[in-house]
């Protein structure tokens, strides 16, 4: 009887704790799966609860299968293959890049007459050396002369009336005339020298010497013919001017340049902005002169980049010493950099392009004739070899001579990569409130899409308009209402962002 009541009370109890156990157990399985939320789930509590948010983890698809290319031993040695193992080095940093000799803008003078008249003798020929101050025209001018006989009425006027001056002072003293009629003629002796100033001031606009002005007088000849003179020392590089041309002020006789100095101007390409300076030192080459060596200076880059070649203009200031380089004539321009790093070096006749990759065939160590196409970044130049900033290491085998025709093989069998999968974007959510951003900083990944939403949940902000300034992005931030702004962070570093009053600030931290 004790027995059975004891298994007849056992069932209930065993009933009532395997039903606590199951509770604890689903309690323990719901605790588990919310405290191991999806990325963007931990993403977004952190970005609403901390100062900054960790950068969400895009889904990826797993590693794609390198190509691999395989040969057999007598097609290997058809093709003349051979191979090289990647070597530590460091490139020079030398760069060069073609450019076109111009004059030196700030040295080109163009040659107008100081007077209109008529061309009656021309004395430079163009391509020719002049002196400063040199006789390269004569222009007759009525103009001229009749400045002259100007001058010469004033100053005429002048000495009969600084001699009437002289008795008028000497009848003031005697009591002979008025001390009023003494200082009319005064006023009058004044005004009669400032126009002789004004007519002298006007000859010498006209290119009168200050002693030809000096020897005009009544009596004296009259010319009627004045000089055009080289404003600078250089060569003639344009003859507008002929007998019995017609000109004014304004009609351009010649073109004088001085060829002392002149201008290299090459193109640089974006990604060598780094490299080439303001300042940096330049060595000019010429297939007209091989043995020929001119040294200059990097004297101007052009702040504004053509969108079409994504290049700038740069300009390389070189003396032309013995004036052998001429306006138009094509140079070498090398740019002289430091060396760098050691980086690894592979030969530039192991790089090959298909489509818009950069690729080197890895030779497989543990399959003979099998080689694996690998993508790689390049670096600077260095003689027949080149840098590798990413995709081999030194140690690595690649094929040198020959790689050519492991890739028109690949082609032949019609080898492919599997596209990549696109990345995830990362995302994130920046309240904006009174005095500040939530969360101020934003983790984000290199190379990796970014969608952040901002939204304004004060009416008393500053913030109602953000601002990415090295993104050039600016958004304006209504009410209550989200804004997302879609960008691609491509290297590490701060981006910040602020109001419209940069009274708010805030920053993406790109790892």
């Amino acid at each position: 009887m004790n027995s059975e009541s004891r298994v007849s009370v056992s069932w209930p109890v065993l009933g009532v704790a395997a039903m606590v156990l199951l509770a604890a157990g689903a309690g323990a399985a719901y605790l588990g799966l919310r405290s191991t939320g999806s990325p963007r789930e931990e993403a977004h509590a952190s970005a609403v609860g901390g100062s900054e948010t960790p950068p969400v983890t895009p889904t990826t698809s797993s590693a794609l299968p390198d190509v691999v290319v395989t040969l057999s031993t007598e097609a290997v040695e058809r093709a003349g293959i051979t191979v090289t193992p990647v070597t530590a080095g460091t490139p020079t940093g030398d760069l060069r890049a073609p450019g076109v000799v111009e004059p030196n803008a700030y040295k080109v003078v163009a040659v107008t007459p100081l007077v209109s008249g008529r061309i009656t003798r021309v004395t430079a020929d163009l391509g020719q050396h002049v002196r400063r101050g040199q006789v390269i025209a004569q222009v007759f001018s009525p103009e001229l002369a009749e400045a002259q006989t100007r001058y010469i009425s004033i100053e005429a006027e002048l000495g009969a009336h600084e001699r009437e001056l002289a008795r008028t002072e000497r009848l003031v003293q005697i009591g002979a005339a008025s001390a009023q009629e003494l200082e009319r003629i005064h006023a009058e002796h004044t005004a009669q020298r400032a126009d002789l100033q004004a007519a002298a001031s006007r000859l010498q606009l006209l290119g009168l010497s200050a002693e030809a002005i000096e020897q005009l007088g009544p009596g004296k000849t009259v010319g009627a013919t004045t000089n055009v003179h080289a404003p600078i020392a250089g060569v003639v590089t344009e003859r507008l001017a002929n007998i019995g041309l017609n000109v004014d002020l304004a009609t351009k006789l010649f073109t004088v340049v001085d060829l002392a100095t002149v201008w290299v101007v090459t193109e640089l390409y974006e990604k060598d902005f780094g490299r080439v300076p303001l300042g940096s030192a330049a060595t000019i080459t010429t297939t007209a002169y091989p043995d020929l060596v001119l040294r200059g200076r990097v004297s101007y880059i052009d702040p504004q980049l053509s969108t079409a070649t994504r290049t700038a203009k740069v300009r390389i200031e070189v003396p032309n010493v013995g004036n052998h380089l001429r306006l138009g004539m094509y140079t070498d321009a090398t740019f002289a950099g430091a060396a760098g790093a050691a980086t690894p070096m592979v030969p530039q006749s192991a790089v090959q392009n298909i489509a818009d990759r950069t690729v080197v065939y890895l030779v497989d160590p543990r399959r003979p004739g099998s080689f694996i196409e690998r993508d790689v970044r390049l670096g600077a130049p260095a003689g027949d070899l080149v840098s590798v900033l990413a995709g081999v290491q030194a140690g690595d085998v690649v094929v040198g001579k020959g790689s050519f025709f492991v890739r028109a093989e690949r082609e032949r069998l019609g080898l492919r990569q599997s596209p990549a999968a696109p990345a995830a974007t990362q995302t994130a959510r920046i309240t904006v409130g009174d005095q500040d951003y939530h969360p101020e900083k934003v983790s984000l990944r290199a190379g990796v899409p970014a969608r952040l939403t901002f939204v304004r949940t004060s009416a008393t902000t500053c913030g109602t308009e953000v601002a990415f300034p090295s993104l050039n992005i600016k958004r304006v931030l209504p009410l209550n209402e989200p804004v997302v702004i879609e960008f691609t962070p491509s290297k590490a570093g701060d981006i910040a962002f602020v109001c419209g009053l940069g009274m708010l600030k805030g920053a993406v931290v790109v790892r």
